[in-house]
């Protein structure tokens, strides 16, 4: 059996789906989905309006039921899915439902193992009772911590001789690996919908699914351990990276040396008095290379830093400087080549006197920074990303900048709109009853400005 390709439709507005299905059957998607948060969004009619856009394809409706097996089933069926989706964690009876709906309804299907304690034996016995097919998922949350579904892949298809389909963040690079593993279908989401032209990386999906050849994507690498993270943490901006961390609030309005740099790395902190360079000057012998040194001298000047000191980090191979306080020398600093980044600039510098500590936990306008936790810097402002978090945060900051490129390219398109008509922006205003909002407007959720 020839492996196929699924389409996931995840976005949040049907003119967008319908948009990524089109270029997505262009390229070659044989089975079209119906995501869940479309499904959620809009409800069955973005099945019904798939379906009269695709009357010959097959479809998915990705209900992932909990229950009302029966109930669910028979409305995706008649309108228009020929495979509906139940829960692997759903009861006993409430899969059993769902099969015994499809065989009334003429609709298969498709039991989802997400979240499954033992997904081969759960995948085994809805085999047995008459499930059309089984899914290994990887879902998003896992995937952005570094999941991977093929190990179970592997383990279930030994398990099953049903279809088994496989989905968690497949690209081009990746498919021919899931076939080996035995999937039957390929399910992709964001590495088409995302993809500022879909049906070129449907083609080359399914190229690379004949071939056995992992083949080009425009979605990055993700990011599974901490070696990885520089490169993401700095192909991303700021703005990525506050999206990623539902809006976190960043240092911004800094003076800095090289506006135009994207730097991060790790934090080494410092206290100081304002007009102390002593611990700053003394803390840049505890940063490694590529580390960030993180000042704190109460945002207000004397300087604690200049341009001897910056000729000293440079050379310690220091990412960058960040300074809650005063710096000087900031010309000389600037041709030095090191980001140096700080609340005001001042000439005059105090005595080295020794007071503060290195390496504390700083608290500075709200923000906390911990050693080791990672720093991501541009000329928008920094952020700090805690260290138990990073590799989750950089792989979502990933995803925020691929939705943005894809917005962008339906902006840019033809047929495109400005942003508002595009991310649908008045549907999401945030509905308040009994009263005037007191907080703005809601965009789209998936969506950055």
């Amino acid at each position: 059996m020839t492996a196929r390709l699924q389409l996931a439709l995840d976005q949040v507005d049907l003119h967008r789906a319908l948009r990524a299905a089109r270029e997505g059957v262009a390229g070659g998607v044989q089975i079209l989905e119906v995501g869940t948060p479309l499904l959620k969004a809009e409800g069955l009619a973005a099945v019904r309006a798939i379906r009269e856009a695709f009357p010959k394809h097959d479809l998915v409706c990705d209900a992932k039921t909990m229950d009302a097996g029966r109930l669910e089933l028979e409305a995706a069926a008649k309108a228009g899915a020929s495979m509906g989706t139940v829960l692997g964690v759903a009861s006993d009876s409430t899969i059993e439902e769902c099969v015994e709906a499809g065989r009334n309804y003429g609709i298969q299907i498709l039991v989802d193992l997400l979240g499954c304690p033992d997904p081969v034996a759960r995948a085994a016995w809805c085999a047995e009772i008459g499930a059309d097919a089984v899914n290994v998922h990887c879902p998003i949350d896992e995937q952005v911590r570094g999941g991977d579904p093929f190990e179970m892949l592997r383990a279930v298809r030994a398990a099953v001789s049903i279809p088994v389909t496989v989905a968690g963040g497949i690209t081009a690079k990746t498919a021919p690996e899931a076939i080996e593993a035995g999937a039957d279908v390929i399910i992709v989401g964001g590495a088409i919908t995302k993809a500022e032209d879909a049906t070129a990386a449907a083609r080359g999906l399914l190229e690379a699914m004949a071939t056995g050849v992992p083949g080009e994507t425009e979605m990055a690498d993700r990011v599974s351990s901490e070696d990885e993270l520089r490169r993401i943490f700095t192909e991303v901006s700021t703005a990525n990276v506050s999206d990623a961390m539902h809006r976190a609030p960043c240092w911004s309005g800094m003076v800095a040396t090289q506006p135009d740099a994207r730097v991060a790395g790790r934090a080494v902190t410092c206290r100081a008095v304002p007009g102390d360079w002593a611990k700053p000057v003394e803390a840049i012998d505890e940063c490694q290379p590529g580390d960030i040194l993180v000042i704190d001298s109460g945002g207000v000047p004397p300087a604690v830093w200049g341009e001897l000191a910056t000729n000293s980090a440079r050379n310690q191979g220091i990412a960058a400087v960040i300074v809650h306080g005063a710096i000087r020398d900031t010309r000389d600093i600037q041709a030095l080549g090191v980001p140096v980044y700080a609340r005001t600039a001042s000439s005059n510098a105090g005595e080295p006197k020794g007071f503060g500590e290195i390496g504390i936990t700083l608290r500075v306008e709200g923000i906390e920074c911990r050693p080791g936790d990672w720093i991501v810097a541009d000329g928008d402002g920094i952020v700090v990303v805690p260290k138990a978090r990073a590799i989750e945060v950089a792989n979502r900051a990933m995803y925020c900048l691929e939705a943005e490129n894809r917005i962008r390219a339906e902006i840019n398109a033809d047929d495109g709109g400005t942003l508002a008509q595009v991310v649908d922006l008045y549907k999401w205003e945030k509905k308040v009853v009994g009263g005037d909002a007191e907080t703005p407007p809601a965009s789209n959720p998936e969506d950055g400005a």
